[in-house]
This record gives C-alpha cells, sequence and structure tokens, in this order.
C-alpha cells in the first residue's frame, strides 16, 4: 500500500460532457457539492462512504441520484464530483449496502471505494506520532488509506467496513487514544495543555542541577547523586520512555527510542548526572517546541474564530431570535447590526452598508453592499443595518470551505517533504548502525576504551534523530499555506505551494478573469438620419426580451438613459444570430453580422465600421428593419484595473502568458494588447483550451491555467497548476482548481508566485541547518569533544531553529 500522505498526481479531466462541451450544464456553478440532508446523527453513529459511478456524467444523473438517496433517512450528507464520477457519503453505521442498492434501482452501478472515518488523537502532535501511526496502520488489512491533519490532530482514515475496529485497536496499541470524530465537529478553539504540570520539570530540573552539582564538588556520596538523578529521569522522562518502547516494539527508531536507548546507556556506564540533565534539557525542548508548533495551529484557528457563534434570525411569528450559526436553515432572514460579524454566507434583502471582506478576500478597503449583493461568514459589517437570506449552511460557508481546504491541503506531501520523509526513513537506521560501530568497533579491533568509545555512541544516539529535518518542512508548509489564506489565496496542496516558483507559462481565460465578465455599451451609431432616439428605442425594445448578454447590455444603456419601451408582438429569438419582432406593425431584427448578411444587407460602409469596432475588442449587434440596416451598437467587455499590473508583475517573473477565449479573434488581439499578453487565441471551445494546454506541458517549466473554474474545467484540470477566479460561493471552481483566487484580483497570483518562491528558500534553509549542524556535530562527536546534554542542545536547538525560520512566513 502506498503512503497515504503521498501526494496524489492530478488526474486527467474525465471524458464527460465537460470536456466537450461548451458551458456545459455538468460543470454548473449552481449545482451544490456538499447538501445537507437532516439533522446531525451521534458522532459515533456516523460513517463515510466513497462510490464510484460510472454512469454518474451530468447534473442529471446527479439529480436523480441526490432524490433517491434524499428518500433514505440514514443518509446525512452527501458531496458529488462529477469530474472522478464519484460520490462521497456521510451516513448512520451500516447503511452503505443501502447507498448501493438504492443507486441499482436508478439503473446504476455503485462501487464501493471505502468508507472513511475522522479520528482525533490528542497525542499526535509532530511527525514523530504521525510516522509511528502510519508505520503501524499501512501495514493492517482493511485499511486503504490514511490523511493526517497535524493541525487538529485528525487521522481520517479510508477503510473496508470490517477495517475501522482492527485500526482502532492498532492505534490503541500505540498508547494512543483515538477519538470518533463527526466530520463537521469543528476542532476546540482552545485546547487543554497536555504536557503535564509544570512544577514536575521544575522539580526535575532542580534534581538534575543537584546531582551535577554535587558530583562536581564531591560532597556526598555516589549514591546520593544517583538518587537524585534518577528522581530527575522518572519527573521529566517517563513518558518518554514510555513512548520509546511502544516505537521499540514497532521497529520504529524516533526520538524518543533514541533518547531512551542514550539516557538508559548513560545509566548503566555510571553517568548518573549527566542522564539526568540530558532528560530535563530534552523535556523542556520538548515542551517549548510544542508551544512553537502551536503558532501553525493558531494560523488556523484565527480563521475558525472570525465566525461569530449566533446570528439573529426571523421566526414564522415576525419575531426575531438568537440561535446558533449551525441551527439556521438555508434560506433564513438573518439581521445584522451594525459593527457585527457576519456569521453565515448570504444574499443582501435589504438595507446599504459596507463591509470588511478582508478576512476572507484579502481586499484592503471596504466594499460597498445593497440588495442582491453577496455576504460571507467571518465578514465584518461596518456602517448600517442589513437583512439578508442565508444561502449556505454554517459547515459549507466560503470561509468553511477556505479552512477544509487548508486542512486538507497540508496533509498533501509537497516534493521536498516526500524527499525528507524518504531520506529519514534510511538516515535514521544508517546513523543507528554507525553508533553501534562506534561503541563496539574500536574497543573490539584497536584497543580502545569501552567506557570512552560507549559513551561516544551515545552522544551519536542523541544527534541521530532526524527531529529537526523531518518538523522543518510541514511547518513551513503549513505557515505558507496559512499565510497564502490571509492573502485571499486558497492553496489545495503543498505541492502546488512549492511547485508555483516554477511556473513559466500561464494560460488566462478573458471573460471574469482579465475583465469584468459583465459587458457595457460603448458605442451607437445611427446609419440613416431619423426622429432623434428612435433607434434606440427600438434596438432597446427588442434587446430587453432577449437573455443574451448583449442585449442585455443595450437594454441596461437605454434604461440608464431614461428610454420608454415600445410594445413587441410575434417576438422570435433566432440561436446565434439575433432577435426580431413587431413593433407598431412594423417588422425589425437586432443581431449580429451574420443575420444582416442573411438578410442580404450589409455593404461595404457598415462592413468597414464592423471591422474598425472589432479591431477595438468590441461585440457589434445592428437594428434592421426589412429593407436595410438602420443603427449598429457596439458592446464590450471592460477589463479589470488590475488586469495590466498584473500581467506585468508576471513578465517581469519571467512568465509567459497567453490568451484563451471563444470571443472573435480581432477582440482576442485587441484585448491582449490592451493588456500586454504575449499571445491570445480566439473562437476556443473548452476542448481546445484543454488542447492549447497540453500543447504548453511539452515546454520547461510548469504551465498555469487561470479560469472561472466552470467552463474552463477541463484546462483547469490539466494544467499544472490551475488557477480559479471568482472562486467564493463557486463549489465548481474549489473543487477543480488548485489555487482559487478569493477576490478575482489577477494580482495574487504574482503574489502566489513571489509567497512560493519564499516558502522553497525557506525549505533550503531548514535542510542545510539540520543537515549541516548534525555534520559538524558528527566530526566532533567522533573526536571525542561533544557532551550528552551538549547533543541535546544541538539537536532541539536546531529542532526550535527550523520550526522559527519556517514561521517567518506568518508574517505580515
Amino acid at each position: 500500500m502506498a503512503n497515504c500522505c503521498d501526494h496524489t498526481p492530478k488526474p486527467r479531466p474525465a471524458e464527460s460532457c465537460c470536456a466537450s462541451a461548451a458551458k456545459s450544464a455538468c460543470c454548473d456553478p449552481g449545482t451544490p457539492l456538499l447538501t445537507t440532508i437532516a439533522e446531525p446523527a451521534p458522532v459515533a453513529a456516523r460513517q463515510h462512504s466513497t462510490l464510484r459511478i460510472e454512469q454518474m456524467c451530468c447534473p442529471t444523473e446527479e439529480a436523480l441520484i441526490r432524490g433517491k438517496l434524499h428518500e433514505l433517512p440514514q443518509v446525512h450528507a452527501m458531496r458529488f464530483n462529477l469530474l472522478n464520477r464519484t460520490l462521497h457519503v456521510e451516513h448512520a453505521a451500516d447503511a452503505a449496502p443501502l447507498l448501493v442498492e438504492a443507486i441499482a434501482s436508478l439503473g446504476m452501478t455503485a462501487r464501493t471505494l471505502g468508507g472513511e472515518t475522522r479520528i482525533r488523537i490528542e497525542q499526535m502532535d509532530c511527525p514523530t506520532e504521525e510516522r509511528l501511526i502510519s508505520d503501524r496502520l499501512s501495514r493492517q488489512p482493511g485499511v486503504q488509506a490514511l490523511h493526517f491533519n497535524l493541525l487538529q490532530r485528525v487521522l481520517t482514515i479510508r477503510h473496508t467496513e470490517d477495517g475501522l475496529a482492527p485500526a482502532l485497536q492498532g492505534i490503541r496499541e500505540l498508547g494512543f487514544t483515538p477519538q470518533l470524530q463527526d466530520s463537521d465537529t469543528p476542532p476546540a478553539a482552545d485546547e487543554p495543555d497536555k504536557s503535564g504540570p509544570p512544577w514536575r520539570l521544575i522539580a526535575a530540573g532542580v534534581a538534575a542541577f543537584m546531582a551535577e552539582l554535587v558530583h562536581f564538588t564531591d560532597s556526598a556520596p555516589e549514591w546520593v547523586v544517583a538518587l537524585m538523578a534518577l528522581g530527575a529521569v522518572l519527573a521529566s522522562g517517563l513518558e518518554v520512555y514510555k513512548k520509546g518502547w511502544i516505537a521499540l516494539k514497532n521497529l520504529n527508531l524516533n526520538i524518543n527510542a533514541l533518547m531512551s536507548i542514550a539516557v538508559t546507556g548513560a545509566i548503566l556506564i555510571g553517568q548518573w548526572p549527566e542522564a539526568a540533565m540530558v532528560m530535563v534539557l530534552f523535556a523542556i525542548a520538548e515542551r517549548i517546541e510544542a508551544k512553537s508548533l502551536d503558532r501553525a495551529r493558531d494560523a488556523i484557528r484565527g480563521l475558525m474564530a472570525l465566525t461569530p457563534e449566533q446570528a439573529s434570525v426571523r421566526q414564522t411569528d415576525g419575531s426575531w431570535r438568537t440561535l446558533a450559526v449551525t441551527e439556521v436553515a438555508i434560506g433564513s432572514l438573518v439581521r445584522l447590526r451594525p459593527g457585527e460579524r457576519i456569521g453565515l454566507d448570504g444574499e443582501v434583502l435589504e438595507g446599504n452598508s459596507t463591509v470588511d471582506q478582508a478576512p476572507i478576500t484579502g481586499e484592503s478597503l471596504p466594499v460597498e453592499k445593497h440588495p442582491g449583493d453577496p455576504l460571507f461568514a467571518g465578514t465584518i459589517n461596518q456602517a448600517g443595518a442589513l437583512d439578508y437570506r442565508v444561502t449556505a449552511a454554517a459547515g459549507n460557508s466560503a470561509l468553511a470551505r477556505i479552512i477544509r481546504a487548508v486542512e486538507e491541503a497540508q496533509g498533501a506531501r509537497a516534493p521536498t517533504q516526500r524527499f525528507v520523509d524518504r531520506f529519514a526513513r534510511i538516515y535514521t537506521p544508517l546513523v543507528f548502525l554507525l553508533s553501534l560501530a562506534v561503541a563496539v568497533v574500536p574497543p573490539l579491533l584497536f584497543g580502545g576504551g569501552w567506557y570512552e568509545w560507549v559513551y561516544r555512541a551515545l552522544v551519536l544516539l542523541v544527534v541521530a534523530c532526524p527531529c529537526a529535518l523531518v518538523i522543518s518542512t510541514p511547518v513551513s508548509i503549513v505557515s505558507g499555506l496559512a499565510a497564502a489564506a490571509r492573502k485571499g489565496i486558497l492553496v489545495k496542496g503543498g505541492v502546488y505551494l512549492e511547485n508555483g516558483r516554477h511556473l513559466t507559462h500561464l494560460a488566462l481565460d478573458k471573460t471574469g478573469t482579465l475583465t469584468h465578465g459583465k459587458p457595457v455599451q460603448t458605442d451607437h451609431r445611427d446609419l440613416l438620419t431619423a426622429e432623434p432616439g428612435l433607434y434606440r428605442t427600438l434596438a432597446a425594445s427588442l434587446a430587453q426580451r432577449s437573455d443574451h448578454p448583449v442585449s442585455q447590455a443595450v437594454a441596461k444603456a437605454a434604461q440608464e438613459q431614461g428610454v420608454s419601451l415600445r410594445e413587441v408582438q410575434d417576438f422570435e429569438a433566432l440561436p446565434g444570430r439575433g432577435v426580431r419582432g413587431l413593433i407598431a406593425g412594423q417588422r425589425y431584427q437586432l443581431g449580429n453580422h451574420r443575420l444582416l448578411e442573411e438578410l442580404g444587407l450589409c455593404s461595404t460602409e457598415i462592413e468597414v465600421q464592423l471591422d474598425q469596432l472589432e479591431r477595438e475588442g468590441k461585440t457589434v449587434i445592428l437594428l434592421s428593419d426589412e429593407q436595410r440596416a438602420l443603427a449598429l451598437f457596439a458592446v464590450a467587455d471592460t477589463l479589470k484595473p488590475s488586469s495590466r499590473e498584473a500581467i506585468a508583475a508576471l513578465h517581469a517573473m519571467g512568465v509567459k502568458t497567453l490568451m484563451l477565449t471563444g470571443d472573435n479573434p480581432h477582440t482576442a488581439q485587441a484585448i491582449a494588447a490592451q493588456v500586454g499578453i504575449d499571445e491570445a487565441r480566439g473562437d476556443l471551445l473548452p476542448a481546445d483550451k484543454l488542447a492549447a494546454v497540453e500543447g504548453l506541458l511539452g515546454q520547461p517549466g510548469r504551465v498555469g491555467m487561470v479560469g472561472d473554474g466552470i467552463n474552463d474545467a477541463p484546462a483547469l484540470a490539466r494544467a499544472d497548476i490551475g488557477f480559479a477566479m471568482a472562486a467564493i460561493g463557486t463549489d465548481t471552481a474549489i473543487e477543480t482548481a488548485d489555487v482559487a483566487i478569493m477576490d478575482d484580483d489577477l494580482r495574487k497570483i504574482p503574489a502566489f508566485i513571489r509567497l512560493s518562491r519564499q516558502t522553497a528558500a525557506i525549505l533550503k534553509q531548514n535542510i542545510a541547518l539540520a543537515l549541516g549542524i548534525k555534520a559538524i556535530f558528527l566530526v566532533v562527536t567522533l573526536a571525542g569533544h561533544a557532551t550528552m546534554w551538549m547533543a541535546v542542545f544541538a539537536d532541539m536547538g536546531v529542532s526550535l531553529l527550523v520550526v522559527l525560520n519556517g514561521l517567518r512566513l506568518l508574517r505580515k
């Protein structure tokens, strides 16, 4: 079985309708990935199953399955992944066969990929415990995959139906206490201090110091020194011995095992004071290191603390009642006072205010909110009172998805972390064998003193622990992920954070990425002399009946200018061309260039004007009657102010840019020229964008793709790193992309690359520190100039140094 912590390569897009149809319904952003079905069941009664359903291609099948499983009271929540044709179900115990039967009744075949259970392990503080658990459970029948979340001390096990109980027993045999946890249960914001009362450590330190002092001054018999030293070892090291014994039983040479052997060896050769001092120093260093690691956990707890626990909710009788946010149903009306923090995602129904969205999007300035605008949990209402309708449950808000993604991301091993893990597995046994050779070979073959060489071997054992090396990478990666989240950049794995520095090519969608995605009318030209405003009135009357964005832009412009619309009869939409209808008994058409040519009303003069406007990046529609063209209207999607700055920053970093759009080539070239993009390609379907990204993958470096996560899903999935814009409220974007930009600001991509480079630099520094100092101390030890307490200082000092260096990424 493969190591569960290794990063799984990104799959190619499924050959589904998503990969072949433009704006496919498969990628409908309105389809929620997580649907709450019923009230939460008791924690111990819940299980998770992942089903593979080959026939599930589009929302049609998804809706069918959702409706069928909704009828089962044992089903609590469902999460669909149409790209991979999988369904993750949270259900009551022993309900998995019912799921398969229900889906089979729909004419589909469901294959169980395994159940999934979340387990909280309070004693799992660092990679030492993670490695011990991983080594034990990965060999256990029935365990399919493991996912560790050291930040919250949670282990997620994917297992067969009969594999959970043996796995829990295996965890208990390691000396840990597994606690079944519901997937929606938030971790405690304030966790108890498990390091034990400080007086024991203080007493142990005093006893160790007195043992050193008495031994140095020779002011008492040796048995007094031994008694004080033994008391210090027992007061500070019982837990170390317990963990060390468990590790040795499982053939795992972790820091606890090595320290137990070293201290025991020092006692056996009569070095009582040094044995006591080593154990006390180790206990102190462990406590300091735990506190340092808590800073990384606090970065995520800080996100959790953003959401208030209660909200004021309108009742059926019109009264207002304060409820816990977890009890508020979707569709409820919530009242928000000035200065309050928003508890749930929603849509403003009444009121006007400004909202500080920095905790979610990283925006530095407050955003104005009016009826119809979205609100996000964790943000702060500033000026006025607002009434809003809840659009997402507390466990599925934008903030909850950010936290969930960051927690899951830290469990996916980055390349450097995977290298360090493999290196440590070889390094530690080799150094242990070297220590054994140092203790035995010189006395046996070269006449060295047993006492001297055994002591050097014990010092080498302390130095041998790769704790600093192993812990340096997860702390740096987690700090980088949390720092990105603070900037409004949601990264779904350490592998993407680390590989971002290798980006050499970036493909970008146009609409919603470089532009606002909301066309506005830019030009209006009457082609014939008529009553002032007549042609504008006729065009707007037809346009307001159409739902096409271009027509809507013309209608909106007329509405803003106070144009009175006329009644339209026999209205007809002409797919791919435009609309037509009768106004005051006269037939008019409003459509594109193709429609005008089909009607035989185009002319050379009109062609010249069309070409000129299209080269400016504008889309043109024309108003005509039965005999001639009457007026033209140009519409353009306006550029985001940040686009030029972002492209310039990318070029400064050596990243080449390519725009991929479904617009006509003239518009594509015009937009690319305005922004400064290297190359532009137009008239592309989603399959064409996918082919363009695949063409870039053969070149040196990494390839990124930026899109809205819906129509661009195949290309986003195929790129080395997929960036989703407009990620807030769009489950499909977060599901498909590797990095989600939470405020649509393209400048966040250069910021992501800079953070990736900073993270990589700190990883290299930490590895160099850990290995360099150990190499130096190895030479000093073999030369006979090192002592055991110096070795503890060296080993744990380096551990603290790399932890603090990794935490630098959290600085603002």
